[in-house]
């Protein structure tokens, strides 16, 4: 059987190109991911170093046969499948021109992506935000500990939903202006 490991790295939606670099790095180093278990969990194999180029593509609705004929045309192999997110890798050696290390072939496909992560998974979030924390996080009183408790949680929620919400909507915003300037 061969050497595995698991490692802990949290991304959010905005930050897959980080992932993609991330993973590339642990496939250098002999570790080639075979498996996502969502939120933050990366299952690795060992294996030869090797410089392999992961991409990831966002489709919510699953594998679509065409789609993944024409990765496999491509040259880009499949592997797995987590909360949406089409995990690719390609053996930077079979990289030719840019595009070859690219999923889209323009950008226009990439801006298409992007939005499509910002109608399905950004606008939830952001409906969770106000439908749900921010009332919430309204009725804060000290009358008892319950009290105190539950105001505690709905600020720490607050807080992490502001943070998640900014952060994603400025990164996935900046990410389609550079797609449509290019």
């Amino acid at each position: 059987m061969s050497e595995t490991k698991v490692k802990i790295r949290f991304y959010t939606i905005a930050d897959f190109n980080e992932e993609e670099i991330w993973l590339r790095k642990e496939h250098q180093s002999g570790w080639k991911l075979v498996k996502m278990v969502p939120p933050c969990f990366y299952h690795f194999e060992k294996c030869q170093p090797e410089d392999v180029i992961y991409r990831l593509d966002f489709k919510n609705n699953g594998e679509n046969a065409d789609y993944m004929q024409m990765m496999k045309d491509y040259n880009w192999e499949y592997f797995e499948h987590c909360v949406g997110w089409l995990y690719f890798r390609k053996p930077a050696a079979e990289v030719h021109t840019e595009n070859d290390g690219e999923l889209f072939s323009d950008n226009e496909s990439r801006a298409a992506m992007i939005a499509h992560v910002i109608k399905v998974r950004l606008l939830p979030i952001l409906a969770i935000f106000l439908c749900a924390v921010v009332p919430n996080a309204t009725r804060i009183s000290a009358e008892s500990v319950g009290n105190i408790i539950f105001s505690v949680i709905c600020s720490i929620l607050l807080v992490f939903y502001v943070y998640l919400i900014v952060h994603c909507t400025v990164k996935l915003k900046k990410l389609k202006d550079e797609v449509t300037i290019k």
